[in-house]
């Protein structure tokens, strides 16, 4: 019986701290819990303000100037400042004509444009072309744009007087008669306070610097006004 005693009291003992060594591996090795999965980022806000498209060529895109610096980006500040809900689109594309602004229509439809303002011939004239068909075109534009239940802002030009008295009239009068036929606000010469002046213009005499596109911005939102809402 001694014997046996002898032989089971270590053979416990070795059990009981087996058993021990055992939980406390047991407990050194439990699994850290899982680290949290990162929230996923929030989706940009969608800009749900209508939209005004400055549809043109270069006096629209901003020739010349460094970006941000184009009448377009000053008449969202002008309007951002005066507390109209509005996003600005430029659409003008530098070298464009009448012809080229009927083709980009669909890009123009397809942001479902509150106000257009439409600001094309200029090109056309500084070329001699018909002033016929850009009358032609730029009535295909303002149909299309009315068919949409958009708002049209007519931006007016002139050429210089190089081009003759004639051709100059007939140009002129082209804005004043689309603006009369469908019943359009029309700015009179977009460059009104800008053209004619070097230290506002480019060296080519017909872009406005950064300061000049300032002004023409300020212009447009003159005859923007009555077509806002707040």
């Amino acid at each position: 019986m001694a014997v046996l005693l002898k032989w089971t009291l270590p053979v416990a003992l070795a059990v009981a701290l087996a058993g021990c060594g055992n939980r406390n591996n047991t407990e050194d090795t439990k699994p850290e819990p899982a680290a949290e999965t990162p929230a996923p980022p929030a989706a940009p806000q969608q800009d749900t303000r209508p939209v005004i498209a400055a549809f043109g060529d270069s006096l629209s895109a901003g020739y010349g100037v460094e970006p941000g610096k184009s009448y377009p980006d000053d008449l969202q500040r002008l309007l951002n400042a005066a507390g109209y809900p509005y996003r600005v689109v430029n659409m003008g594309v530098s070298g464009d004509t009448t012809t080229d602004g009927v083709q980009r229509l669909p890009s123009l439809l397809a942001l479902h444009p509150a106000i257009v303002i439409l600001e094309f011939g200029g090109n056309d004239g500084l070329r001699g072309l018909p002033v016929a068909a850009a009358k032609m075109n730029l009535a295909d534009m303002i149909e299309a744009i009315r068919q949409a239940h958009a708002q049209i802002l007519l931006a007016g030009m002139t050429l210089p007087r190089n081009y003759g008295p004639e051709y100059i009239r007939s140009f002129e009068d082209m804005y004043v008669d689309l603006a009369k036929k469908y019943m359009l606000a029309r700015i009179p010469f977009l460059l009104e306070g800008v053209g004619g002046h070097p230290d506002l213009t480019q060296p080519d005499g017909i872009h406005p610097t950064a300061q000049g596109a300032q002004i023409v911005a300020r212009t447009v939102m003159t005859y923007l006004k009555p077509l806002l809402r707040k």
